[in-house]
């Protein structure tokens, strides 16, 4: 896709001015693809659109809005081919939940004190939704922004992501071709230096009802901001420090599975992956043994060429997590294996005896690196795992179940698994985190309240006395 058109009112368009920007391939450096550069005033219009369309497609029925749904993908961001492949199927299967939600969205009859009064609380669509999506998971993410929003009556526009603008803008403009309606779906690309202009004037602009946003911690409290500035809810799903807990009684083997497909797939570009495992003391030195062998099997390059692991988005993300592990090896930490970098690929790294001192303690690395903490018991690994300004995912490994249970309860976390991988996420799931990591939940039933308003509406079925 280099024709450097985005998707607005049902057309392809040229940015003002025709003005474009490329997408260099993080591997090779060959153009990947090149689109338009927004400029405030092609937003405006983006959400003009929507506005323009949104009477007609809440209006349609909730069966009419399902057979409108459908799901595409291909890569743009150094990912390999397995990861796109998995994007496009739970992209879908977003797009499917969501169709079946269109049904689901329900109201309540609610007593009234009031004689012969029919009080009711109803779900209605917003209006127009303002989507914004990364990179990293570019088809899950970029169908996240819009699925469910449409599902509940909205009309959208999706903010796409400079780092894939072509793989955002097919989501619309599949979406477009499958008939959903003009107007229904805009897709606006641009540069990075107008994102600031860009997402303020969108944020600002009143027919703009909702913002969901998924990306960064430092970019979700400026969205978060602006949103408090003109009195809009957003949906905030943000930055992540995933702790993994290793309990003395836990099943080593499928503890190092888990965690090195949790650290390591995608290069660790995930807001799930696990970014620090906390082993207790007497397994510690046997799971990083293991951990060791297994990391050592799974080799980063160019993921044409068959690798199990792809390249991370930059160079600059993977200089970025490497100064954090030289930071933790200057201060005492061990490396296992690791930290090898070539530009844009980086080789998967434990990071052993990492302490509090340490910026790797605390700094999301977004990069296949994993810090290993020890536990002395089980109270100092809860207390370890909530050591952080984030709350997303976790998890436990425990043959123990009541015992894990009770760990993972108290736990921080929007989410938790047992004897599971910190990276899962299902369709029709509630997915979402605390503290820094956001607020709000994505997924099926979860996002109706995020995307709807609820309205009191009353029915005076008697007469009814009034005091004057």
């Amino acid at each position: 896709m280099t024709d450097g058109k985005m998707l607005i009112g049902g057309e392809w368009r040229a940015a003002t001015g025709s003005a474009t920007f490329d997408r260099h391939d993080p591997v090779t450096g060959a153009l990947a693809s090149r689109a338009g550069a927004a400029s405030v005033d092609d937003a405006t219009a983006a959400v003009a659109a929507a506005h323009a369309a949104f009477p007609a497609w809440a209006a349609l029925a909730p069966t009419e809005r399902r057979r409108k749904f459908i799901a595409m993908g291909v890569a743009e961001t150094g990912a390999t081919p397995g990861w796109i492949g998995f994007n496009v199927m739970l992209a879908a299967n977003m797009l499917r939940e969501a169709a079946s939600m269109t049904t689901q969205i329900q109201g309540d009859v609610i007593p009234s004190d009031t004689p012969g009064s029919l009080a009711m609380g109803l779900r209605v669509p917003c209006g127009v939704v303002l989507g914004i999506a990364p990179w990293n998971a570019p088809v899950i993410l970029g169908t996240r922004a819009v699925a469910m929003p449409l599902a509940c009556g909205n009309t959208v526009v999706l903010k796409a992501s400079e780092l894939c603008p072509a793989l955002h803008l097919m989501i619309g403009g599949v979406l477009n071709d499958a008939g959903i309606g003009a107007g229904v779906i805009n897709v606006i690309t641009h540069t990075a230096a107008d994102a600031p202009a860009v997402v303020e004037r969108l944020i600002a602009d009143p027919r703009v009802r909702r913002v969901n946003f998924t990306g960064s911690t430092r970019v979700g409290r400026i969205v978060a901001r602006l949103a408090a500035e003109h009195l809009k809810p957003a949906l905030l799903e943000l930055g992540g420090k995933a702790p993994a807990i290793v309990l003395d009684d836990a099943d080593l083997d499928a503890a190092v599975d888990a965690i090195a497909f949790g650290a390591f797939f995608n290069q660790g570009q995930i807001c799930m992956s696990t970014e620090r495992a906390i082993v207790a003391r007497g397994v510690a030195d046997a799971f990083v043994e293991r951990l060791a062998v297994k990391a050592r099997t799974l080799v980063a390059g160019d993921p044409r060429d068959g690798h199990p692991l792809g390249a991370m988005v930059g160079a600059d993300a993977a200089a970025r997590a490497a100064a954090l592990v030289e930071d933790a090896t200057l201060q005492g930490a061990s490396l296992p294996v690791g930290c090898r970098v070539d530009g844009a690929i980086m080789q998967p790294t434990i990071v052993d005896g990492v302490t509090s001192s340490m910026r790797l303690y605390r700094d999301e690395s977004f990069a296949p690196v994993v810090a290993v903490l020890r536990a002395e018991d089980d109270e100092h690994a809860i207390t370890l795992a909530n050591d952080s300004e984030f709350g997303l995912s976790a998890a436990v490994f425990s043959r123990d179940l009541a015992r894990a249970m009770r760990v993972a309860n108290r736990i921080a976390s929007g989410i938790c698994h047992i004897n599971g991988a910190t990276v899962h996420d299902e369709a029709q799931m509630p997915f979402g985190g605390v503290k820094s990591s956001g607020h709000g939940r994505f997924g099926s039933r979860a996002s109706v309240a995020e995307f709807t308003e609820l309205r009191w509406i009353t029915v005076q079925t008697s007469p009814r006395h009034y005091p004057v």
